[in-house]
């Protein structure tokens, strides 16, 4: 039986030597992200600041110490560290799971390597088992869902949740997606969408697996 989250720090950990020192990089949101910040509080002169795709990993930086920088500050970025909810072999993921989705693009979108850390539960085959998020402006929800239905997707708004933009999300169940790149630019188009949490146009550089028998690195 796996142990997820150990497995997580597992993953966690082997993005440390990405770290240039003292550099400003991005960080992500969620489970195993969590494990790297203790990681990075652990030896602060690993970098000189963290620039966060969610409010709820800027409280974990701040809290260890790790100052906290807009990203219209900094421009590009040398490394982005972030988790997944799935991904696929070519590194393709879905994420937005914890609602982060939109900050997540962005930082992925102006850096130069994008290390995806995860445990060996979220590689799959194909995407499309774990709900994909979509973040929509509230206004649209009508008009979205039913386009995502036409696509023979079963959205699902996510109860009582607005994410850090004060927007709404879709969760889309039911999808198997053979071609993520094809499905995320034709999703991009539907009005009222903000973002949706295939990163598939832009995959992460490096995937770091962690498992029971160590960390796999594709």
């Amino acid at each position: 039986m796996m142990n997820t989250q150990e497995n997580k720090r597992r993953a966690a950990q082997a993005a440390l030597p990405w770290l240039a020192r003292h550099e400003v990089i991005g960080i992500g949101t969620g489970t195993t992200v969590a494990p790297f910040i203790e990681f990075l509080a652990a030896d602060r002169g690993n970098l000189k600041a963290v620039v966060s795709s969610s409010d709820q990993s800027t409280r974990l930086l701040r809290a260890a110490g790790i100052p906290v920088l807009d990203l219209n500050e900094v421009g590009e970025l040398p490394l982005y560290v972030d988790g997944a909810d799935q991904t696929n072999a070519a590194r393709q993921l879905i994420k937005g799971g914890g609602g982060a989705l939109t900050r997540e693009k962005i930082i992925a979108e102006v850096s130069k390597v994008f290390v995806c850390i995860a445990d060996a539960s979220k590689l799959v085959d194909t995407l499309g088992s774990f709900a994909l998020p979509v973040e929509i402006i509230p206004m649209a929800r009508t008009l979205v869902s039913a386009r995502l239905t036409a696509i023979g997707g079963r959205p699902v708004l996510r109860a009582g949740f607005t994410t850090d933009n004060g927007n709404h999300i879709l969760d889309v169940h039911g999808l198997s997606i053979g071609d993520p790149v094809a499905l995320e630019s034709a999703l991009n188009q539907i009005p009222g969408v903000v973002t949706v949490g295939l990163f598939a146009k832009r995959p992460a550089d490096v995937l770091l697996i962690g498992s029971d028998t160590g960390v796999k690195q594709l």
